[in-house]
């Protein structure tokens, strides 16, 4: 085997040189991406949206369903309405669906807020709030939505109930005899609507 030539061993010996410099610079890479490190991290992000619920102690018919009504007639029943919800909000009271065939402006309606009673039976209810007694023509007019409802109910989280009477009287003050007889046959109908909107 031949020995190598002069030639060949001046470039051997000038080659060592940028090699080693080479293998130096990637020893010192290795050596950069074995340092410390460290992390922290926050795990188990989540995001559910508030929920409202209201719901009554009625029996899913109405309140009042009357019949035969002279003038003078009075009535009163109670509601109680509970509000369960995770967030905040506001309930208010108002009409919907009203249907007025000639009786709408002689059952004058008082609506109390407060505590006790239950469905049809006010006994140990006590007023908190009150809207003054007025016609169901004038609520059909000017209580039928939520921007307009009655009696507000400021409702934190968790469940809360509040009780409502409702006091009815078919009032023909100041009518004359004609008018008051043009009432016989007559008839009103209204839903009454709870909303609890979050604030």
């Amino acid at each position: 085997m031949r020995a190598p030539s002069k030639r060949t061993r001046r470039i051997a010996v000038g080659s060592a040189g940028p090699v080693a410099v080479l293998l130096a610079g990637v020893l010192v890479w290795q050596g950069s991406n074995a340092a410390f490190t460290t992390e922290t991290f926050n795990a188990g992000n989540n995001w559910q949206a508030g929920s409202v619920a209201l719901s009554n102690d009625g029996t899913g018919g109405a309140m009042f369903s009357l019949t035969g009504l002279t003038p003078g007639a009075t009535g009163s029943k109670c509601i109680v309405v509970t509000a369960t919800s995770t967030v905040a909000g506001l309930v208010k009271t108002y009409v919907q669906n009203p249907t007025a065939n000639g009786l709408e402006n002689n059952i004058d309606v008082t609506i109390e807020q407060g505590t006790g009673g239950t469905y049809a039976d006010c006994t140990g209810f006590s007023a908190t709030a009150t809207a003054a007694a007025q016609p169901l023509a004038t609520l059909f007019a000017s209580n039928t939505s939520y921007a307009t409802g009655l009696l507000p109910w400021t409702k934190g989280t968790g469940a809360g109930s509040k009780t409502y009477r409702f006091t009815w009287t078919f009032d023909t003050t100041g009518l004359s005899q004609a008018q008051v007889n043009a009432l016989q046959g007559t008839s009103v109908r209204a839903d009454f609507e709870w909303e609890l909107q979050n604030s």
